[in-house]
């Protein structure tokens, strides 16, 4: 058998790799042949509409034809060849021919053609891409709740996704790292099963913390499709002691008040005082601790105790009985102020007092002075009242009082 001699080996490779060059640039604009059809590729998800398009730089009136990937005829211009509804005539003229392909699937991907019936026939390829759309994910591993310090595994699974999914994990809305992601291809399909496992040690702080599992893939919105996971956590009571009044005043009512936290909620509660017995006043109801009336006596550090299945917490108080001065200081302070503006108000009125009298002094006198006015050089009182100003008006009045200014000189 005669094998091809080097030379004819590498002519048959340049022959080849000229022919795929010229496939791959009839997708591309061709200057030089404005007869060659053109296409691009498309992408699409499973279950949307893809529009396939062809169009050439100018014609001779040849029609232009689109193919399936099995080479079946679907368009021949505007004349519908295969029947099937979901694909439709999109637009037709003279230079393109587009149609649509409606709720995409899986076997619908692959090369399409597009021909124009030119001499020679010239062609052109699109090629569609199908996604596969991932299944909205499923957190498994979690039953029941997690003593504090323990650890717990979850796992995240999805299926349907082409090409594989990845999977993200969120913890109250933060991303952590979980295992890298396991993918699966599925027999006889071309879809792909992918799983991520998540393994936390939990302490009390995590309890009802959400867990999220998010889907990343091209065929859905980031945070489209995510599965939730609320963790609960066992863990002792946290303890806290609140006083229901602001003052422990000496001959006072007062109360302490136990809050315990934990989970499951702490169903018994205890007091004690560290130094000794609970004052004989005291009085223990459940969280509540009262005292009827405080007394000196009473200062110390007081313990509450909270307990769940989980185990007890504990929390302290530290009573400091005040006396009586302790609620007259506020008081006195009020007192100060409210005298403090009475004064200033007591000030300002004596001012406005001298101000007023004084302005009724000075009018005063010039009212004496207008009277008299003239009054010296006139022989009688009548003639003293005819040049005083201010007319005729209380004449009578005037009258006596110029009399008796005339005698006096």
């Amino acid at each position: 058998m005669a094998f091809p001699s080097a030379p004819s080996a590498l002519w048959i490779v340049s022959l080849l790799t000229a022919l795929f060059a010229a496939a791959v640039h009839s997708n591309i604009v061709n200057d030089e042949d404005p007869l060659q059809p053109m296409t691009s590729d498309q992408t699409v998800s499973v279950g949307g509409t893809v529009t396939l398009t062809c169009w050439v730089a100018e014609t001779d009136n040849s029609s232009l034809q689109w193919s399936n990937t099995a080479q079946q005829t679907l368009y021949f211009g505007e004349k519908r060849a295969l029947r099937d509804n979901r694909i439709q005539l999109h637009r037709s003229t003279p230079t393109e021919l587009s149609i649509t392909i409606s709720d995409v699937q899986l076997s619908d991907e692959g090369e399409y053609t597009c021909s124009i019936f030119t001499m020679p026939v010239r062609t052109a390829r699109a090629t569609v891409t199908v996604l596969g759309v991932p299944a909205t994910p499923q957190i498994s591993g979690f039953e029941e709740p997690v003593p504090a310090g323990g650890k717990v595994t979850l796992t995240c699974t999805t299926t349907g996704s082409k090409p594989p999914a990845k999977l993200r994990w969120y913890k109250g809305g933060v991303e952590i790292q979980g295992r890298p992601d396991v993918v699966e291809s599925v027999p006889d399909d071309p879809t792909y099963n992918v799983s991520s496992e998540l393994t936390l040690q939990v302490n009390a702080s995590d309890d009802n913390v959400i867990i999220s599992c998010v889907v990343d893939h091209d065929s859905v919105k980031p945070g489209e499709k995510k599965s939730e996971q609320s963790l609960r956590v066992l863990y002792t009571p946290e303890v806290a002691i609140t006083p229901e009044e602001r003052l422990a005043i000496e001959g006072q009512r007062f109360s302490l008040q136990c809050s315990g936290k934990g989970n499951p909620e702490p169903s018994d509660y205890s007091w004690k005082r560290k130094d000794g017995e609970l004052p004989p006043l005291a009085k223990v109801q459940g969280a509540f601790l009262s005292f009827s009336m405080l007394n000196k006596s009473d200062n110390g550090e007081y313990i509450c105790h909270a307990r769940n299945t989980v185990g007890t917490g504990m929390g302290t108080y530290t009573l400091q009985v005040q006396d009586t001065t302790a609620m007259a200081s506020p008081s006195g302070v009020d007192h100060a102020v409210i005298g403090g503006v009475v004064a200033v108000i007591v000030f300002i009125l004596l001012c406005l007092l001298i101000v007023l009298g004084r302005y009724l002094i000075r009018h005063k006198g010039t009212y004496l002075t207008h009277e008299a006015k003239g009054s010296d050089d006139a022989p009688d009182a009548d003639t003293a009242i005819i040049n005083a100003e201010g007319g005729h008006s209380g004449a009578e009045e005037k009258k006596k009082f110029w009399r008796i200014q005339l005698e006096e000189k």
